[in-house]
């Protein structure tokens, strides 16, 4: 362990997780939507907002990394204001409060547990929706619950973001040392 008078400061990064999970909604005319995507077609699923359940989770790794909190005491669903809300507009503004509070993204991970739709021809959009709200590389994973009982009943998302502090002295010697070592591979 470094201590504060070694001369050596420690790494100011941070981890955050996030899950959320939400069921199947019964009625027809309730789309199904995963990190901005919609899925004609599908059933949507039951929730205050658009129950987007990708960047529900994206915005508790983000909250929780930073120290923020959760979404629940962002946007509370007892609060009429985000009744029907777009959670991407949520996650766009998690992540302005994440920035706000001096972090900057590095990258995050999403992993969707759902036995249908299937997402691989759409990962790559959803990955991009994402990545443009956080300012950082997203990867976005689909899982298929296998028939285990209970899983099927709905959309859940497991989310890692990792976060590191803005205008750190290490922050700005990693970056230089990449883009010097960028250069020299070229």
């Amino acid at each position: 362990m470094l201590s504060e008078t070694s001369g050596s400061a420690k790494p100011q990064i941070r981890i955050g997780q996030g899950f959320d999970v939400h069921p199947y909604d019964d009625d027809p005319a309730r789309p199904l939507v995963l990190a901005g995507v919609r899925f004609d077609g599908e059933p949507g699923l039951r929730g205050h907002s658009d129950a987007d359940v990708i960047a529900h989770a994206c915005v508790d790794a983000l909250l929780g990394a930073a120290g923020l909190g959760d979404i629940g005491g962002l946007f509370p669903d007892t609060d009429e204001r985000w009744a029907g809300s777009d959670s991407m507009s949520l996650l766009a503004a998690a992540a302005a409060r994440v920035a706000e509070a001096g972090w900057a993204v590095v990258n995050m991970d999403c992993t969707v547990i759902l036995d249908r739709p299937k997402i691989a021809p759409h990962r790559d959009t959803m990955a991009g929706n994402l990545a443009v709200l956080v300012d950082a590389p997203v990867s976005v994973k689909g899982k298929r619950t296998e028939g285990v009982a209970g899983l099927a009943g709905g959309v859940q998302c497991h989310a890692v973001a990792l976060l590191q502090q803005r205008g750190t002295e290490r922050q700005r010697g990693t970056q230089s040392r990449a883009g010097a070592e960028m250069e020299r591979d070229r």
